[in-house]
């Protein structure tokens, strides 16, 4: 399913990024670019990065980034 129309990325690349080692929201949106246009996926793609991440069994600082 598409999770991101603005960049047209869907829940399974987000899966498939975070099983390449991305850890972080920042991580698989320097990769995909979800999330870096309207912001309206953030929700639904925070959500399938924390399954993705909980599924690998690496849930260290997943959902957040820091904010200068």
């Amino acid at each position: 399913m598409y999770v991101c129309v603005c960049k047209g990325v869907t829940d399974s690349q987000i899966r498939d990024a975070v099983n390449a080692g991305a850890e972080s929201v920042l991580e698989v949106r320097k990769r995909l670019g979800v999330m870096s246009q309207c912001g309206k996926c953030s929700t639904l793609a925070r959500e399938v990065i924390k399954e993705a991440l909980e599924t690998t069994g690496n849930t260290s600082s997943a959902l957040f980034y820091e904010v200068a």
